[in-house]
């Protein structure tokens, strides 16, 4: 990123499957990020647009640290697509096949996979009440709630209901309706997930602060845990979003997220 102007903030444009951010090195710069500055910039028509705003930060015990904000300005503790596209063009500028990362859900692996891909270890998924969190104590495999969802935390709250369609459900509606759900203090994000074929799942997600996108990668990982907790796949999955398609993998040190990556272009944001 080139920094020619003084008043200006630089950032770059990426997407993983269609799922869009805007990325502030707040290395190179002071990136005082306010939830009135990524509002602003999240504004698909008087802004730049995107789906999370991620800023990178020196790490302490890493090689680094990920700050993410939602859309409406809320912040976000986990971004699987964000954290694969940064870990892309950091691995690229260091000329390096594997980084270590932190962000508010813990420390995270990301390594260079095959065909161009990039993998990142999104960590153990929070399967307790108390984890995810819900507003009180109850059995996380199947909420009381129509449709039977699961809830699942992977640093952030899920909630995946499994339907015979999943594009016959009005996900604008339902989405919207079921992130403000009562059993979710802090919110949640909402899958609906079609099992297609063997290890194989269609799922069209509703993210909380963002609405409908076309990706999540934590969303994605949460959707692949529900489905092998309740015996309907394996813990090796395809999962294929509106965007694409992601590859998930629990395996014993956490939930493995594989995909594409974009870096779409850079430019300056005028304060």
């Amino acid at each position: 990123m080139q920094d020619n102007t003084p008043s200006g903030l630089p950032f770059m444009k990426m997407h993983g499957l269609g799922n869009d951010f805007v990325v502030i090195d707040a290395r190179a710069r002071v990136a005082d990020v306010t939830p009135e500055l990524a509002r602003a910039i999240a504004d698909r028509h008087r802004g730049v647009g995107f789906d999370q705003l991620a800023t990178i930060h020196a790490g302490e015990a890493a090689d680094l640290h990920l700050v993410f904000w939602n859309a409406d300005g809320s912040k976000s503790a986990a971004c699987g697509n964000a954290t694969r596209c940064i870990a892309a063009w950091e691995m690229a500028r260091r000329g390096c096949d594997a980084l270590d990362i932190t962000t508010e859900r813990g420390r995270l692996a990301a390594r260079r996979a095959d065909d161009g891909l990039v993998a990142v270890n999104m960590g153990p998924p929070q399967t307790r009440w108390d984890e995810i969190p819900l507003a009180r104590e109850m059995d996380t495999l199947k909420l009381p709630i129509d449709g039977a969802p699961t809830a699942t935390g992977m640093g952030n709250p899920h909630c995946s209901f499994f339907v015979e369609d999943a594009e016959a459900v009005d996900l604008a509606a339902f989405g919207a309706a079921h992130e403000h759900h009562p059993l979710y203090p802090e919110r949640t994000n909402v899958q609906v997930a079609q099992i297609t074929g063997p290890d194989r799942i269609r799922m069209r997600v509703w993210e909380r602060g963002a609405g409908h996108t076309l990706a999540s990668g934590s969303s994605s990982c949460a959707v692949a845990v529900a489905a092998a907790r309740r015996g309907l796949t394996g813990r090796q999955v395809t999962i294929d979003l509106d965007g694409g398609t992601l590859h998930i993998d629990w395996r014993e040190d956490g939930v493995w997220m594989t995909g594409p990556t974009a870096h779409v272009f850079d430019g300056v944001w005028r304060l």
